[in-house]
């Protein structure tokens, strides 16, 4: 089965999470940009590898997560595994120690990438504050 990672929602979803809004990340890209054309880039499935890279230093997170982050896949593994524990009385069983595991790691993952876009959200804020003293 084909993965369908929609890469514009990604972009979408982490801008999002940084507390940073359209225009400020159109004005990041450059004079070419403007919010109408980051709201029709986070349409899209498919996004430029060199374009991708671009947004990838501008929020400061890795291409990968733009490829590669599936929502349904993360809800999946969550709730198949809850499902194992419901079947077994809310016991946790041998068995279901490597899907906990693997939903720990996951959660402490995105604590630290959440803990690093807030410190990024505010260089980021701090750095447009520069730009508006600037002006």
């Amino acid at each position: 089965m084909e993965q369908k990672i929609h890469q514009g929602r990604n972009v979408k979803r982490f801008r999002e999470m940084l507390g940073i809004k359209q225009e400020a990340l159109a004005y990041e890209l450059g004079e070419d940009w403007n919010q109408k054309k980051i709201s029709i880039l986070e349409q899209k499935n498919q996004i430029e590898t060199p374009l991708l890279k671009q947004i990838s230093e501008v929020l400061k997170i890795p291409v990968e997560a733009f490829q590669n982050f599936d929502e349904e896949q993360a809800v999946n593994l969550i709730s198949c595994t809850f499902s194992d524990n419901a079947m077994f009385n809310n016991r946790i069983e041998v068995q279901n120690i490597n899907p906990i595991d693997k939903i720990v790691q996951i959660h402490n993952e995105k604590i630290a990438l959440y803990e690093r876009m807030l410190k990024e959200k505010d260089e980021m804020m701090a750095r447009l504050e520069r730009l508006i003293e600037g002006k």
